[in-house]
């Protein structure tokens, strides 16, 4: 009799009484947003002039004392194609460069910022970091993004985008530096080919105020690429914290089309809806979790320093960020730091590979896998079997329909529940205690309109 009831419960589930949907519309990820979720993993270099001062980074320091000599930069055995390899063994899909950061020193022959690779001895002042770098991304297979740092400048005097000072002096090079940094962002998209995200730090602010208007020249020549981001457009956002982790639940939706703005304001508990995203909100904007490589002993170190080469990440500390953050539906950026010698150091380079083969061991090979149109799916071994993860994916090409879930294991004592959970999005990834069972059935509790399962699969990972 429980059998038959059950069976009626997911019968009924599955038909929509009123024959209406029961959402008009939700919101869908646009391509270049899917391709974002579907990357899982990403990687950050940061590469400017203090890496070669051998002292420690201070990031108030930085932002506010330049740099004494630009010359010296001079990476002797600068290697790009090192760097992207190392990203890919990783399992990386994407990479994004500091084209310029703090200093306001650029990463390439501009002709708009003379505090460039143009003035430097290095390889005769003909060297082009942007350029060696989106080639070796092409060459391995790597999307390649850039970061453009436009909120501070040490050398002109920009802090927080704005100019030092009060008076007329101060306002006029502040429209000239809103005109510098256009022309700047017009360089990037119209040297390098098609790119995959343009990232600018702490945003680009705002266009009617002390901001560059940026997005209408990214959308003209890069209309494929992310922007990220002003206060009026985000098409990612920051996940709420620098550990490589997001909250739970990671929803894929938020209330409005900015992420980080002067409107912020008015919104309610708004720093939780960035590590939590919305459900009901309107507009797709995906998580990202950011977290440099050397963030183990204490230390958080986006750029190159010496002596840190016993604070890289572990592989067990990387995989446990792997599952808070891609197993939570958001994308993983790790930060990645070139040196002095301009290559990846032995240490990273050995982790990240390790990290990459770690994802395979565990989870290129699911013991049973299912998935189709329903709230309701169920997997049959031939034997019993100890599971001790699980992981489900929604098609998010139609968007987040699944509202509440559970699993359920078939064990000696009958059918017994064994996890839950909220949003799934492009990925939900479950650890749970080990279940030994030979039946699996995942069950919507609730969705918005016809459930999508792309896939639910079954592990045993030890």
């Amino acid at each position: 009799m429980k059998k038959l009831i059950f069976i009626l419960t997911i019968i009924l589930a599955n038909i929509n009484i009123s024959g209406v949907n029961p959402i008009e519309s939700i919101p869908l990820p646009k391509p270049n947003q899917l391709k974002w979720q579907e990357a899982e993993i990403g990687a950050v270099f940061h590469y400017d002039l203090h890496v070669f001062d051998s002292t420690k980074y201070s990031q108030n320091h930085n932002r506010i004392t330049p740099i004494a000599d630009h010359n010296i930069l001079n990476p002797k055995y600068l290697d790009t194609d090192q760097w992207v390899k190392a990203a890919k063994e990783a399992g990386c899909k994407f990479a994004i460069l500091t084209a310029t950061h703090e200093t306001g020193f650029g990463l390439w022959q501009s002709d708009v910022n003379p505090y460039c690779l143009k003035a430097v001895r290095w390889r005769d002042g003909k060297g082009d970091i942007v350029r060696d770098f989106v080639n070796s991304c092409r060459k391995y297979g790597l999307s390649p993004g850039i970061y453009i740092g436009i909120r501070w400048n040490s050398l002109l005097g920009i802090h927080n985008f704005k100019a030092d000072g009060a008076d007329e002096f101060a306002k006029k090079r502040q429209t000239w530096y809103k005109s510098f940094c256009e022309k700047m962002v017009e360089e990037i998209c119209t040297r390098y080919g098609d790119l995959f995200l343009i990232w600018f730090d702490g945003g680009a602010d705002d266009p009617r105020s002390l901001g560059p208007d940026v997005e209408p020249i990214v959308n003209k020549y890069q209309p494929d690429c992310l922007f990220y981001h002003n206060v009026d457009r985000a098409d990612i956002r920051w996940g709420g914290s620098e550990s490589g982790t997001v909250a739970y639940p990671c929803w894929s939706t938020f209330p409005t089309p900015f992420s980080h703005s002067n409107k912020t304001d008015t919104i309610p508990d708004y720093n939780e809806r960035l590590r939590h995203g919305d459900k009901n909100g309107k507009y797709w904007m995906p998580a990202m979790a950011d977290v440099p490589l050397r963030g183990a002993n204490g230390r958080h170190e986006w750029f190159w320093e010496p002596g840190d080469d016993d604070n890289v990440l572990s592989v067990n500390s990387l995989m446990e960020i792997y599952e808070n953050s891609v197993g939570r539906n958001a994308t993983l950026v790790l930060g990645l730091t070139p040196n002095a010698d301009g290559l990846i150091p032995d240490k990273d380079l050995s982790v990240l590979r390790a990290f990459g083969n770690e994802i395979k061991r565990r989870f290129s090979s699911p013991i049973a896998v299912t998935g189709g149109k329903s709230k309701y799916l169920h997997l049959k071994l031939n034997k019993k079997v100890s599971i001790n993860y699980f992981i489900v994916k929604e098609n998010i090409k139609n968007g987040e329909k699944i509202r509440r879930y559970r699993i359920e294991a078939k064990t000696d004592s009958g059918w017994m529940t064994v996890c839950s959970g909220e949003s799934i999005g492009h990925k939900r990834i479950q650890k749970i205690t080990p279940v030994r069972a030979d039946q699996f059935r995942f069950i919507v509790e609730d969705a918005i309109g016809q459930p999508e399962i792309e896939s639910f699969s079954i592990y045993a990972c030890d």
